[in-house]
């Protein structure tokens, strides 16, 4: 199983040292999202810092960028990282695309197809010198001179990986992605449920083997030295499963598991601002539906217990003090990527 981490950094400076500290503990991959910060800026100073990690954008956020400015950006950074680059984009929700980036909602599952179908279209068209032709619903792309062309990459193209909660952008997955990025709000049973049969479904309708699609997830993670440190990452992770569960978005994850009704209660919290008191109505019931909770020497097996064989690769990135703690966590990624 392989083992990323996640760059926390909010100071951009930072990056290229946060990164390789990641590297040196022994992650498999860097990955960036697209929060406060650009995750395409972030990565290239991890780039810079590291030589063995794959750098991942978990997630870029697809609709507001042209299909045509990523694949100029993820080649730069598929050269500029040694082939190191994994691109990984996201939809995000009606609200984010329309009022946070003034651009159009519009079809996101089909339309998130077609994005990717046309990414490898233009890719194909630079590596081949063949004439630039996509023709969709969403975008057309037919022009393509030798002056705007980089020509053949140094490397193959980047693996294009896809987030998805719901189950039709897990079958886009199974039809046109390298992988799927689970949102962190996920569980075991939804995994086994909802998401691998619709990437198989995805699969099958294009021909594909759905053993090509790798799964990146694993949900919460509660983990620390010792009980006293747990209770305080378990308050933590009850306030974010509650800030998830109140997004309608989400529904489908709480519906697997019966929670529909505290989802409409978490909602109608949250439009009263009630955010500190959201919380307490995460159950333990709940708790542990979405989080795996242990302390440093139990969270790797209970990982694999309950999500071995389901995904290919977790996320994991655990705040450390000192080289006790860091040492704890090397045993960790070790014993997670020796399950294979």
């Amino acid at each position: 199983m392989r083992v990323t981490y996640h760059l926390s950094s909010q100071n951009m400076p930072a990056v290229a040292a946060e990164a390789a500290w990641a590297e040196a503990m022994g992650y498999d991959g860097v990955s960036s999202s697209e929060t406060a910060h650009d995750p395409f800026v972030a990565l290239t100073l991890a780039a810079t810092a590291t030589s063995r990690v794959t750098l991942e954008t978990h997630v870029a956020i697809a609709f507001p960028r042209s299909p045509m400015v990523v694949a100029y950006t993820g080649r730069d950074l598929q050269d500029l990282s040694g082939g190191r680059f994994r691109l990984g984009l996201g939809t995000q929700v009606k609200g984010h695309i329309e009022r946070r980036f003034s651009t159009v909602w519009e079809s996101p599952g089909p339309k998130l197809r077609e994005y990717i179908q046309s990414l490898r279209s233009i890719w194909r068209a630079w590596d081949t010198g063949e004439r630039l032709d996509f023709r969709g619903r969403f975008y057309q792309f037919s022009l393509m001179t030798p002056f705007f062309s980089p020509g053949p990459g140094q490397h193959e193209p980047p693996p294009v990986f896809n987030a998805a909660v719901n189950a039709y952008n897990c079958r886009v997955a199974g039809e046109v992605s390298d992988g799927l990025t689970l949102h962190t709000f996920t569980s075991a049973e939804y995994v086994r449920r909802v998401v691998r049969p619709n990437i198989a479904a995805g699969a099958e309708r294009t021909g594909r083997n759905p053993a090509q699609v790798k799964i990146n997830g694993g949900g919460f993670i509660v983990t620390g030295p010792n009980r006293a440190a747990l209770r305080e990452a378990d308050r933590e992770a009850r306030r974010r499963i509650a800030f998830y569960a109140s997004t309608r978005t989400y529904l489908p994850v709480l519906e697997c598991h019966g929670f529909q009704e505290i989802g409409q209660r978490l909602h109608q919290m949250s439009l009263e601002g009630r955010w500190e008191e959201m919380g307490e109505l995460v159950s333990d019931e709940m708790l542990d539906a979405f989080a795996v909770v242990g302390e440093y020497d139990e969270v790797a097996e209970q990982l694999l217990e309950r999500y071995g064989g389901l995904v290919d690769e977790v996320g994991l990135s655990v705040a450390t003090a000192g080289e006790a703690d860091e040492e704890q966590l090397r045993r960790i990624i070790r014993r997670l990527q020796a399950a294979g």
